[in-house]
């Protein structure tokens, strides 16, 4: 097989002209990172016009007919794995009552995995806003996050790009508004460790009496095993990040594509994905928890190498 790799740098009709090239010059399976998954109808009606097998990659193609397959992670499990980490930390579980301080970001707007991931956590913290035990007393988010915060209300308190710069600006519009008088703020729901490091920029910037790997410390959340949340967690600034290892991810969409250009059933599909036109038969994996406790995972799996981590961790 002959791959042909582009990379679109964050330019939609540059991704699209790539796309449209391929299709043009017979490509018979395509395998799209999607920039924005809503602006690539016109092109994908093309390529199934020409009998072009497309695959969605990590993030969903919405609002078109012609894409043939959908692999990426278990999505609301991201948000799950997030959301139990808090309760753990916080023992709400053991029955703390609180109330404890948490402040919520969600991911990009344009970026359909990011409602997914919030969905997952928010399914299991919203009962305890309902009981009183969360409490978000910031106005984040237009009017604030309260128990009649839906799922719906998700962009609300996104983060644009997913732009470490502008979740230090909200981070720090928060601590400005509602945490400048020593008030305790005991958690972070962040669904992404670039986003968990605008919220400690902030923290450390506008907060320098709150000190890692103390009480006065919040619990912070992430995903993605970014080299910073390493160092970050390694340092006790960030409480956890989800891993998605991307190699498995690589591996399964091998799969799937060597088994379409031999004209076999795709195996391995586990699950459907509405993307407001059709139900896209998926491939979704596991991804896990990572902690300071089994960090080193990280090393095992071939993420990262041991030299780097030593250096991130040290």
């Amino acid at each position: 097989y002959t791959p042909d790799l582009q990379f679109a740098d964050d330019d939609i009709p540059n991704q699209l002209a790539q796309i449209e090239n391929m299709v043009t010059k017979g490509a018979k399976v395509l395998v799209i990172g999607a920039i924005d998954g809503t602006t690539l109808s016109d092109i994908l009606q093309k390529a199934a016009d020409a009998g072009v097998k497309v695959i969605a990659y990590d993030r969903l193609i919405r609002d078109s007919g012609n894409v043939d397959y959908y692999a990426t992670f278990q999505l609301e499990q991201v948000g799950v794995l997030e959301a139990t980490y808090l309760i753990d930390q916080l023992k709400l579980k053991d029955g703390a009552t609180g109330p404890f301080n948490i402040e919520l970001f969600t991911g990009s707007p344009d970026d359909n995995n990011a409602k997914y991931f919030f969905k997952g956590a928010w399914d299991l913290l919203q009962p305890y806003f309902e009981k009183g035990v969360l409490v978000s007393p910031s106005q984040h988010g237009q009017g604030g996050v309260t128990k009649d915060f839906t799922v719906e209300d998700w962009q609300k308190i996104s983060v644009m790009s997913w732009k470490t710069e502008q979740a230090q600006k909200d981070m720090e519009s928060i601590l400005d508004s509602t945490y400048a008088h020593g008030e305790k703020l005991d958690a972070v729901l962040t669904p992404y460790d670039g986003i968990a490091q605008g919220v400690i920029n902030a923290i450390e910037s506008k907060r320098p009496d709150m000190k890692p790997g103390t009480d006065s410390w919040p619990y912070i959340t992430g995903q993605d095993a970014m080299e910073i949340a390493v160092a970050n967690i390694a340092k006790d600034k960030q409480g956890e990040t989800v891993f998605k290892d991307v190699n498995k991810l690589a591996d399964a969409v091998y799969d799937m594509v060597v088994e379409i250009a031999e004209g076999k059933e795709v195996s391995g599909l586990n699950g459907k994905f509405n993307n407001n036109n059709i139900d896209v038969p998926s491939k979704l994996l596991d991804p896990q928890n990572i902690t300071k406790d089994n960090l080193q995972d990280l090393v095992t799996a071939n993420y990262i190498t041991q030299d780097r981590f030593d250096e991130l961790t040290k």
